[in-house]
């Protein structure tokens, strides 16, 4: 499987791409387009508030909350609820899914071809299926290393639900 590994645009091509949908490109926008740049930590939106605000102190968290939604209506980054608690922000277009740790709610893309995947016609009930985004739910290294919680994984070679 050949997979590509990260795709977004630049921030020069995301301000291109405002502007050609008649959106203003302010120095607050292109900033947010830098944070988000080859970030894969899937941030919030408060987080990206965080690190833009120490450089532009008056800077809002509406003007931050309404540039990642026109990038997401824009299909230029995804919205996603994880459960982590707070919607999180992935400019990462490449086809992919996640592994969500429970404890610190860290988040890592994860790349499986899942081509080969079929739903039974009997259990579609007349649905038509489109995307599939799976999500593996766990915890990471660094928690797994602190703590004696147990989760159920599912290994790659065993196929089955193990106990760790």
């Amino acid at each position: 499987m050949v997979v590509e590994w990260w795709l977004m645009r630049t921030p020069e091509e995301l301000a291109r791409r405002f502007r050609e949908h008649g959106r203003k490109v302010t120095p607050q926008r292109e900033r947010i387009f830098q944070i988000l740049q080859g970030n894969e930590s899937h941030p919030t939106a408060e987080s990206v508030y965080a690190e833009l605000v120490r450089e532009m102190p008056t800077v809002s968290l509406k003007t931050v909350y309404q540039t990642l939604h026109e990038l997401g209506d824009m299909g230029e980054i995804s919205s996603l609820d994880l459960g982590t608690g707070s919607v999180r922000f992935d400019p990462n277009q490449a086809e992919h899914h996640h592994l969500v740790c429970t404890r610190c709610h860290i988040i890592r893309d994860l790349y499986l071809d899942i081509s080969e995947v079929r739903i039974p016609i009997e259990q579609l009930g007349g649905f038509e299926a489109g995307v599939a985004e799976i999500t593996f739910r766990g915890l990471c290294a660094d928690c797994r290393a602190k703590g004696s919680d147990r989760v159920t994984d599912f290994r790659s070679d065993a196929g089955v639900n193990n106990k760790s």
